[in-house]
């Protein structure tokens, strides 16, 4: 399970960003997504480094 911090992660919108950028590398992964806290929790057999740039691609850089 892979844990980030999606500061500009605000909305609904995002959310769906988040999870359709997630499972267009994994179609299998599971997504939890926690807006208020801006954190999504990915369960995936890619790897934390093509998550990560995978979504900073789509405007949603993981905070450190």
């Amino acid at each position: 399970m892979i844990e980030l911090t999606l500061p500009d992660m605000t909305c609904g919108h995002c959310v769906a960003t988040v999870q359709r950028t997630v499972q267009q590398l994994d179609p299998q992964a599971r997504v939890e997504v926690d807006l208020a806290s801006h954190r999504v929790r990915i369960d995936s057999r890619a790897s934390e480094e093509q998550l990560r740039l995978a979504l900073e691609e789509e405007g949603y850089p993981a905070a450190a």
